[in-house]
C-alpha cells in the first residue's frame, strides 16, 4: 500500500493499546510518542504534528473520563479524526472547492500543469484510463514542445491504453497544437480531452507564461497540478506558487510508492486548500487511486475501507458476469474450475493485491510484501494457463475423479507447457477452495426490502464467517468487522451486494 512504512507504524501504535488491560496516561503518552515519531519520519511538518498531539490530549482527557467510557476506542477515534483534519487542511476544510467531476456526453477539457520530471505525461494517461473504465471517451493532446521525446512518450502510453492522441513533431507553438487538438477531438465527440503541457526544472516566468497562453487557447474546464511527492514539505511552497499564477483547481500527487516523504507532501498540499483528487501509487496505468481523506486514513491505520472495496469490485467486475448464477451455484455447493478461473481473472483486473488487501480491516500494509505479491500474481497466471489447457468437461466438473485422473493431468500439463507437479498444485488449490466454498452451501438470496431480507443477510453473514479461515477472520476483526461492513454499505441494493460478496468469496485465497 501507499506510505506502507507510515501505515505500519501508525497501525502498530494503535495495536499496542490492545496489549494493555487499562489505558492510563502513561499508555496514552507512549502511543502518541510512536504516532508523532512516525509522522515526523514521513516528513510531516513539525507544527502540524505538535498541534495534532495537543488536540488529541485535549479531546481524550484520561483523568476526567466518565465511568463506562472506553479510553482505547476514544483514543483511536481521536487519532483518526486529527489525521483527517490534518489531511483536509485543518479548520478550513469546509471552504475547500468541491472536487471536479467531468460530465459524460459533453466535452470536458482538462489541462495538466507541473514541473518537469513530476510524472505529468504518465499521469495524463492514468487519468484518461481511469475515466475510460467509467464509460468516458477520453483523448490526449500533447502540447509539450519543450522536452525532447515528450510526444513519443505520450503516443506510446496512449497506444498501450488504447486512447486516441494528438501532437506534432514540427509545430513549435504549444498553444496552437493544444487548440487544434481540442477542436479535433470535440468534432470527434470525445467527452474528456486532456491537454499535457510543458514542464521546467524550476518555477520560471517562461513556464507560467506558456501555461497562460495554452489556457487561453483551450479554455479548460479544470486545471490540474501534478506534483512529485518526493519533495516532502517543500510541496507546500510549490503548490502555492502555481496556485497564485494559474487557476489550479485540483492537485494529483505522484510517486507515493517510492519513498517515505509522501505524508509530508499530502499534508503540505492540504494546507494550501488545494483539493487532492488522485494519488499515483506506481508506474503502471492502473496504479492510480482517487484520494478521499477518511477512507485513506482508515486504510493507513489498518482499519480498512469496506465501501472502497465493494466499489472497486463494482468497477472491475461486470454486473452481468454470472451475478445471480454464481450465488445460486455457491448456494448449491457447486464450485468448478471455470468459476475459479473467472475469479482469478477478476482479481487481476482489480490491480495490485496489496492495495486491495489494505481495504480489508485487519489486513494491514505488511500483510503482503512486494516480493510475495509478485509470487502470488505469477502463481495465479500459471494456474490460469493450466486451466486454459482443460476441456469444457474438466472446467465444469466437480468430480475429483476426473480432475485427478493421471492421464488427464499429464495432458493438461503438456498442453500448458508446465510440469505435472504444477497440475497437482492447481488441483490441491481447487480442493482447498472448494472445501471453503462448500461451507457457503445454503446461502439465501433475499428479496429486496422487509424483515426477511435482514434475517437472510444475518444468516448469510454467519455462513460467510464459517467459510473464511479462522485466522483470516480473526485478523479482519471477527463477526464485528463483517457487521460493520454491512452498516457501511447500508442503502445499497442488497441483492447486488450478495452477488458482489459471492464474487469476492469466489476469488478468495
Amino acid at each position: 500500500m501507499v506510505l506502507g512504512e507510515l501505515g505500519n507504524a501508525l497501525a502498530g501504535a494503535l495495536k499496542k493499546l490492545g496489549e494493555h488491560t487499562v489505558v492510563d496516561e502513561e499508555v496514552m503518552d507512549a502511543c502518541l510518542k510512536e504516532v508523532t515519531k512516525a509522522l515526523l519520519q514521513a516528513d510531516v511538518n513539525v507544527q502540524y504534528v505538535v498541534a495534532m498531539k495537543k488536540n488529541i490530549v485535549k479531546s481524550v482527557n484520561i483523568a476526567e473520563l466518565a465511568a463506562g467510557l472506553n479510553a482505547r476506542k476514544l483514543l483511536e477515534k481521536a487519532v483518526f479524526q486529527e489525521l483527517c483534519r490534518m489531511l483536509e487542511g485543518g479548520e478550513l476544510a469546509e471552504a475547500k472547492k468541491k472536487k471536479y467531476e467531468p460530465k459524460k456526453g459533453t466535452p470536458n477539457v482538462v489541462m495538466f500543469v507541473g514541473l518537469q520530471g513530476c510524472g505529468k505525461t504518465t499521469t495524463c494517461t492514468k487519468y484518461a484510463y481511469h475515466y475510460q473504465k467509467k464509460g468516458f471517451k477520453p483523448a490526449l493532446v500533447c502540447a509539450d514542445t519543450f522536452r525532447a521525446g515528450a510526444f513519443d512518450q505520450l503516443k506510446q502510453n496512449a497506444t498501450k491504453a488504447r486512447i486516441p492522441f494528438y501532437g506534432s513533431y514540427t509545430e513549435t507553438d504549444p498553444a496552437k497544437i493544444a487548440a487544434e487538438g481540442v477542436e479535433r477531438f470535440k468534432a470527434e465527440r470525445n467527452d474528456l480531452i486532456i491537454v499535457d503541457t510543458s514542464g521546467r526544472h524550476k518555477q520560471e516566468d517562461s513556464l507560467f507564461e506558456e501555461m497562460r497562453q495554452v489556457a487561453e487557447s483551450v479554455q479548460p474546464d479544470m486545471t490540474i497540478f501534478v506534483m512529485d511527492s518526493s519533495i516532502g514539505q517543500a510541496a507546500q511552497d510549490q503548490a502555492r506558487a502555481f496556485k497564485a499564477t494559474v487557476d489550479v483547481g485540483s492537485v494529483i500527487i505522484t510517486k507515493l510508492d517510492g519513498h517515505a516523504k509522501g505524508g509530508g507532501a499530502i499534508s503540505a498540499v492540504a494546507a494550501t486548500q488545494s483539493p487532492i483528487i488522485f494519488i499515483g501509487t506506481g508506474e503502471h496505468v492502473d496504479e492510480f487511486e482517487p484520494f478521499d481523506t477518511k477512507p485513506f486514513v482508515s486504510r493507513l491505520l489498518g482499519l480498512g475501507d469496506w465501501t472502497g472495496f465493494i466499489d472497486k469490485i463494482q468497477d472491475f467486475i461486470p454486473q452481468d458476469q454470472e451475478g445471480g448464477d454464481l450465488m445460486d451455484k455457491l448456494a448449491q455447493g457447486h464450485f468448478t474450475m471455470r468459476i475459479l478461473y473467472d475469479q482469478f481473472a477478476n482479481i487481476q483486473k482489480m490491480g495490485p493485491m496489496s492495495a486491495v488487501m489494505s481495504m480489508i480491516p485487519g489486513m494491514g500494509n505488511d500483510m503482503m510484501p512486494k516480493g510475495q505479491e509478485k509470487q502470488s500474481q505469477a502463481k495465479m497466471k500459471r494456474m490460469m494457463c493450466l486451466m486454459d489447457s482443460m476441456t469444457d468437461e474438466e472446467l465444469d466438473s466437480t468430480s475429483l475423479k476426473i480432475l485427478q485422473d493421471p492421464k488427464r493431468m499429464e495432458r493438461i500439463g503438456r498442453g500448458a507447457g508446465r510440469h505435472p507437479g504444477d497440475v497437482v498444485e492447481l488441483v490441491e488449490e481447487y480442493k482447498r477452495l472448494a472445501k471453503m466454498m462448500g461451507k457457503m452451501k445454503g446461502l439465501k438470496q433475499p428479496k429486496k426490502g422487509g424483515y426477511g431480507q435482514q434475517q437472510a443477510m444475518g444468516q448469510n453473514l454467519a455462513q460467510m464467517a464459517q467459510a473464511i479461515p479462522p485466522a483470516m477472520l480473526k485478523q479482519m476483526g471477527g463477526m464485528g468487522a463483517l457487521s460493520d461492513m454491512m452498516k457501511q454499505l447500508e442503502g445499497k441494493d442488497m441483492g447486488q451486494m450478495q452477488q458482489m460478496m459471492g464474487k469476492m468469496m469466489g476469488g478468495g485465497k
